[in-house]
């Protein structure tokens, strides 16, 4: 996984920990949503609080290959993760930087690699610039990022992480152009991930998974200094993190919810059935005035390009849902049966 932990990249990655049919074989960490060293921190730390197992975290590029970094404290919180506070730990950063990290793995396991990518590409490209042949080596791709039929959430026409790295966005959708059919990178795009609404409900129905007390509903009358008081730390954890993201869309006029774009990357990553898809071939503006990072998708081969990627144009975000409540509700009850975490 190569995130900007950020609050949904928070829960892709719990996501994938409470998922049986996951092996996560390392962790990259993307300047995005906050700086590198922080989204390696919050890793770090995100795993220490569910007490998980020693999972390798690699700090990525501090900036992205072109432009000053940009980052969004406004959307994340201070530290990425809301209202939340992450407990101290001991674990560290990798030796290996994130896009060694990416180059190491697929040459130690080609085929059978799925990259899952929530944040800026950075690390991404600077890994196709060590080894040209990695969309060969890894068996599939999953990108959230984009918008192509779809109003942007930075500007007008385009989406944060390519936004933040419009350069590294461009290098990969070039370099997949290489790949087989079958391992075309998938890309959830926010014509999709904003169909994805989180609510308070869905909050409810993970402390309710969970067996943690008291069942709280937060609303957007709840003041900023409100805490958790749930039993459970990971609901505690969530509960604090996500009221933060609901707050930031409600002062936008998208109501008091959520968009769970990089948790819903991580559900088609483990099981792409949860998403139709369409191929397209996809390339990234550089150097409109107006349009600068804008994801353009010719879905009808007026260029004479082969396809690139195949874009999520429907699914069923109830099922996505189930799942998510069902897998993370289940995760928190038994990392913290006994009260603390388990290793």
């Amino acid at each position: 996984m190569d995130n900007d932990t950020g609050i949904d990249d928070a829960l892709g990655l719990l996501y994938l920990l409470a998922s049986p049919e996951a092996e996560i074989v390392g962790i990259a960490s993307s300047a995005g949503n906050v700086p590198a060293p922080q989204v390696a921190a919050n890793n770090l730390a995100l795993l220490e609080l569910v007490g998980a197992p020693e999972l390798e975290v690699a700090q990525g590029a501090l900036a992205p290959l072109a432009v000053p970094l940009r980052t969004t404290e406004d959307t994340h919180g201070p530290q990425g993760v809301g209202y939340a506070e992450l407990p101290p730990t001991t674990r560290t950063v990798s030796d290996r930087s994130a896009a060694q990290l990416w180059v190491d793995l697929v040459r130690e396991h080609p085929g059978e690699i799925v990259g899952l990518c929530t944040g800026p590409l950075t690390n991404l490209a600077l890994a196709l610039r060590m080894e040209p042949q990695l969309p060969q080596l890894l068996r599939r791709l999953v990108i959230m990022g984009g918008a192509f039929n779809h109003p942007g959430n930075t500007t007008p026409t385009n989406e944060w992480n390519v936004h933040v790295d419009p350069e590294a966005a461009k290098e990969v959708f070039d370099a997949f152009s290489a790949a087989p059919a079958d391992r075309r990178p998938i890309v959830c795009a926010l014509d999709i991930t904003e169909t994805i609404e989180m609510k308070p409900a869905h909050l409810v129905r993970l402390a309710e998974r969970a067996g943690s007390t008291p069942i709280e509903l937060v609303s957007e009358t709840d003041p900023p200094e409100s805490r958790s008081a749930a039993s459970n730390p990971l609901i505690r954890f969530l509960t604090d993190a996500v009221r933060f993201y609901f707050d930031f869309h409600k002062l936008y006029d998208q109501g008091y919810l959520a968009h769970m774009h990089d948790p819903f990357a991580a559900a088609v990553a483990l099981d792409p059935s949860l998403a139709i898809t369409k191929p397209a071939t996809v390339d990234v503006e550089l150097t409109g005035t107006i349009t600068r990072a804008t994801t353009v998708a010719d879905w009808a081969g007026m260029w004479g390009r082969e396809p690139n990627a195949d874009i999520v144009v429907a699914t069923d975000p109830e099922q996505f849902f189930e799942r998510l409540v069902d897998r993370i509700g289940e995760y928190a009850r038994v990392a913290f049966a006994d009260g603390e975490a388990r290793r």
